[in-house]
């Protein structure tokens, strides 16, 4: 056998760089990258969100159908005082007008009148809605002045029979409305979430400027 033909075999028996043993390296290494990359998306779509909001149950149930039907629309109980201020959440006092003694068989009235009313105490309903302490959100300018309806920030609240989980945000302790439901920040409803670019969009498209920062951040 010739020298030229034992250096031939000994490159047949060592393989070239680019042979198929690299290529099944190759393929493995990108294998493991798409793996590790749906994990990750997995876990920051599914699993972070979970660990993020921590989710309780108000102090009771309400039922806003039940209401509405008894004592009419949102400014029933949700008005504006003589001066223009919002009155909010209804006070203790303003409820008891009602629910001196419990009048049915609903055992969120009983918690309420028993442990609330006949007690004094304030209910500490967690608020979906509460914006941080730096922004002033005047409901007159809105409701008064521009004419919107409060399905528009609130959606379809008025027509609930129970009230949803409150979701808090465990590190910036604000509700998950604020942010909104979806991670990725797509929103289909004016009232999946209330965020400052939001507001934003809505002044631009009705008054054709975004406004002063000094208006809501005080």
């Amino acid at each position: 056998m010739s020298l030229t033909g034992e250096k031939q075999t000994g490159r047949e028996q060592t393989g070239s760089p680019g042979g198929p043993e690299k290529k099944g390296e190759s393929g493995l290494v990108a294998l493991f990258f798409i793996v590790g990359l749906a994990s990750s998306l997995a876990i920051g779509w599914i699993v972070f969100p979970k660990l993020l909001y921590s989710k309780s149950e108000q102090p009771f149930d309400f039922s806003h159908v039940t209401h509405a039907d008894a004592v009419g629309d949102c400014d029933s109980c949700h008005y504006f005082r003589e001066d223009g201020t919002f009155a909010g959440v209804p006070t203790l006092e303003q409820c008891a007008e009602c629910h001196e003694e419990v009048q049915g068989e609903s055992e969120a009235e009983e918690t309420f009148v028993n442990e609330y009313v006949a007690e004094g105490k304030e209910v500490p309903w967690k608020i979906y809605s509460k914006q941080p302490d730096c922004v002033f959100f005047s409901h007159a300018a809105h409701v008064q002045g521009a004419g919107m309806e409060c399905a528009e920030c609130h959606g379809d609240i008025g027509e609930s029979e129970s009230l949803k989980p409150y979701e808090e945000n465990r590190i910036t302790g604000y509700s998950r409305d604020i942010w909104g439901k979806n991670i990725a920040g797509i929103k289909k409803n004016s009232w999946d979430r209330m965020k400052m670019d939001d507001c934003g969009a809505c002044h631009q498209e009705t008054m054709g400027s975004k406004g002063a920062c000094f208006q809501c951040h005080k």
